[in-house]
């Protein structure tokens, strides 16, 4: 049996042109090695699966590469790259934070700095992985040599949660903040992946494992490799939505043409028959205050492009926004939002959310009643 290599793992970029939907960060890092004005220490934060790990590395292996390209990028051929990419460099020092968060670790690393490059290169990288979980007095073990590192030595510090470090570390690094990668990013490089691996998969079905994914691309390949171990190399979108447990949002579509022409009770079977197939009433009621979100970008073309969906959503977004008043959405959209921010302390759950729909409806009916009084 050949060994299986995850496909998070298979198609980890190996430059900065190949990062997914992190220009603001690759285009910086890339200018900095440019004119030779690279920090000693970095800090990479931002959502998990979103490349940190992956751009200091990369980082770390342009600062030492032998022959880097016309365009600043390692060039993987010379003998400081391929040692990298074999994780045989004794130039680059990894420590995850969350295994190894106490002071004697920090010391080990200290210890680690005095030692001079090794094989002509120019610098010695420490990637410090999870680094918010290093303990108080770790962190104040690193100070002095995060503030008085050797020529030779950068630091790149990676987190999830900026908050939890200490600001006289902060104060001592570049920060990079990275962002969730978006919808159409996340779908343009499954559809390569899937390419590459003789997979056939609907754009929607990839749109799917997009959503998801939550902005993670790391996320995402993971779902998509599950999703080929159930459905084979043929993947539609009926699949994924079934065998993910995500919500068809042709629900939230009927859902809001039953509110807003006062079929309450088609909601509430609609509703029902999501509960019957396991969705959490909470997972709905949050899906339909982003829908509500979604209509009110539609109904000004200004305010498209922050609808994060595909055309044919969006054309349908447009063509429902049309027929219901903006003072009705807002409403919805708060009724929604309510509901999701107090399910967790409401002991009739399910009913929180019907009444939020009957609420939306009746102020649908009642606007109706005012409309036709006026005329």
């Amino acid at each position: 049996m050949d060994n299986f290599v995850v496909s998070a793992r298979k198609y980890r970029p190996t430059t900065f042109k190949s990062v997914v939907g992190q220009e603001h960060i690759t285009s910086p890092l890339k200018n900095a090695i440019k004119t030779g004005q690279v920090a000693q220490v970095f800090l990479f934060c931002g959502p998990r699966g979103v490349g940190k790990t992956t751009c200091a590395r990369i980082l770390a292996k342009a600062l030492n590469c032998q022959h880097l390209t016309e365009d600043y990028e390692p060039c993987n051929e010379c003998d400081s790259c391929r040692a990298f990419n074999e994780s045989a460099s004794f130039n680059l020092f990894e420590l995850d934070a969350a295994s190894n968060s106490g002071v004697d670790d920090i010391r080990n690393l200290v210890e680690q700095v005095r030692i001079p490059p090794q094989g002509g290169a120019k610098y010695k990288v420490y990637i410090i992985d999870e680094v918010h979980m290093l303990s108080s007095a770790a962190f104040n073990a690193f100070l002095k040599t995060l503030e008085e590192p050797p020529a030779y030595a950068k630091f790149i510090l990676a987190t999830t949660e900026k908050h939890k470090i200490m600001a006289t570390i902060l104060s001592r690094c570049q920060v990079y903040d990275f962002k969730r990668i978006s919808e159409n990013d996340i779908v343009n490089h499954l559809e390569y992946v899937a390419q590459s691996e003789g997979v056939v998969a609907e754009r929607e079905a990839l749109r799917v494992v997009a959503v998801k994914a939550d902005g993670a691309l790391r996320d995402a390949l993971s779902i998509f490799d599950q999703l080929v171990n159930i459905a084979g190399k043929d993947i539609t979108y009926k699949q994924a939505v079934e065998h993910l447990n995500v919500l068809d949002v042709d629900n939230y579509f009927n859902i809001c043409d039953y509110l807003f022409s006062n079929d309450v009770a088609s909601a509430l079977l609609l509703l029902d028959e999501i509960v019957a197939k396991g969705f959490d009433p909470q997972h709905f009621i949050s899906g339909l205050a982003a829908h509500f979100r979604n209509l009110l970008m539609a109904k000004d073309a200004g305010t498209m492009g922050l609808i994060d969906s595909s055309e044919s959503v969006k054309q349908h977004l447009q063509q429902q926004a049309a027929q219901i008043d903006r003072s009705l959405l807002i409403r919805a959209l708060d009724l929604s939002n309510q509901c999701d921010f107090n399910y967790k302390n409401s002991n009739n759950k399910r009913l929180s959310v019907e009444l939020c729909l009957m609420q939306i409806n009746a102020n649908y009916v009642f606007k109706k009643a005012r409309q036709s009084q006026e005329r």
